[in-house]
């Protein structure tokens, strides 16, 4: 740091001379030089996952870090309140505990901070529960899904949305960098859905979107979740189980598949913790590696913002990304599973359909292929020009060519 201040005085004097030996020293503009902030404010590049869902439990370990978002990064969010949240006794006594200080103070234009965690959260929707942003006692999907993207990158920052509304909100917000839903109709039942808020969030604020696919064996394609050609739409493949590697009754037709069962945070414990299946919890894992992606690229090019800028979602030193860049890095670097990888063992979970990835034409069944957390630094590589990745077969590409073809025609 002591260095660049060198730099900057000297290009500062530097100035100052020319123009006195010009003899313009009369005409000299109004000089600004932004200070650079304080040492004990300097961070590190960062990536913002905005899950969309039921609410969250911040009292849950999974969610904890020493890493304390600075004030300043507070600020340019948006913050307006920090909850100071109770860390004795059990999760019922620290919510009873922080009602008052926290809770009951929320109404729909705060955007809050929970000290302790990288997790803000908002209201997506008014009267969504009885307790803004909190997970409700009886659900505890968005809980779910939040630890998701954590397991795909434990540094990410995430500004939660409570409601489906909230998407929108998501959307608008210009340091968002990944929307993530897990909802949709049943079936995909072709109705309109928030098929909307996502083209705005993605062809016009440069972000991207990670859409569940149904957990039927419906086709993604009218899936207003996952289905549109801007969405990225994914379906669940069982990546460790007692029959190996398998696809599961899940949306046809998607993008990509990624891990169908995950052990994720329970919404009502300090500590507790579930299996739980479905494209619900495949599609977050997948927001949470494409934000690991985005926050190496930023880091190596030291570009210390967020969100979609100047078109795109990494604007570092003479280096820049857009969405779509990172969209079709992902294609590229996703793999299909061996046949070999499959057991025909006992089949486990609640969907008993599951099947080997064929040898032939695996892509009519993955769509691109698997994403993990394997793919990340291949993505990276492809992306900073270190080791470029290589299409897929003619075959594969002709055919999701003409799966987004057919997407775009319906939408």
């Amino acid at each position: 740091m002591s260095d660049s201040k060198h730099k900057q005085s000297a290009s500062l004097i530097s100035l100052i001379v020319v123009l006195f030996f010009s003899g313009c020293l009369n005409e000299i503009p109004e000089i600004i030089i932004e200070p650079e902030p304080p040492e004990e404010d300097a961070w590190r590049a960062y990536s913002v996952v905005a899950p969309v869902d039921t609410g969250i439990n911040p009292y849950h370990i999974h969610f904890q870090t020493n890493d304390t978002l600075p004030s300043w990064f507070l600020d340019d969010f948006g913050v307006t309140l920090v909850c100071d949240l109770s860390d004795e006794g059990s999760w019922e006594e620290r919510v009873e505990a922080d009602r008052e200080s926290c809770w009951n103070k929320i109404v729909y234009d705060d955007i809050v901070y929970f000290e302790g965690t990288r997790i803000i959260g908002a209201m997506g929707e008014e009267g969504w529960s009885e307790t803004p942003i909190l997970d409700d006692p009886n659900d505890g999907h968005g809980t779910a899904v939040t630890g998701a993207v954590l397991d795909g990158n434990p540094d990410a920052v995430i500004f939660f949305l409570e409601g489906f509304d909230g998407v929108r909100r998501a959307a608008e917000h210009p340091m968002v960098d990944i929307i993530t839903t897990s909802f949709g109709p049943i079936a995909s039942v072709p109705v309109s859905g928030i098929e909307d808020d996502t083209e705005y969030a993605v062809n016009e604020m440069g972000k991207l979107h990670t859409g569940a696919c149904d957990n039927t064996a419906s086709t993604c394609v009218q899936d207003s979740t996952g289905g549109p050609p801007w969405s990225i739409g994914i379906s669940g493949f069982q990546e460790d189980g007692d029959r190996g590697k398998v696809m599961h009754c899940s949306g046809t037709a998607p993008d990509i598949v990624a891990d169908w069962t995950q052990y994720l945070p329970d919404h009502d414990s300090i500590d507790g913790y579930h299996d739980t299946s479905g494209t619900s919890f495949a599609t977050p894992r997948t927001a949470g590696i494409l934000s690991f992606v985005i926050q190496e690229l930023r880091n190596q090019t030291n570009d210390f913002g967020s969100g979609g800028r100047n078109g795109s979602l990494v604007f570092g030193e003479n280096f820049s990304v857009t969405n779509y860049d990172i969209r079709r890095s992902m294609e590229k670097a996703s793999y299909f599973p061996s046949f070999s990888e499959y057991d025909p063992g006992e089949n486990e979970g609640p969907c008993q359909t599951g099947t080997p990835i064929s040898p032939v034409a695996p892509y009519t069944q993955t769509g691109w292929g698997v994403v993990d957390p394997t793919v990340s630094q291949s993505m990276i590589d492809d992306l900073i020009g270190l080791s470029s990745l290589s299409d897929k077969s003619f075959d594969c590409e002709t055919y999701m060519d003409s799966v987004m073809v057919a997407r775009e025609a319906y939408w």
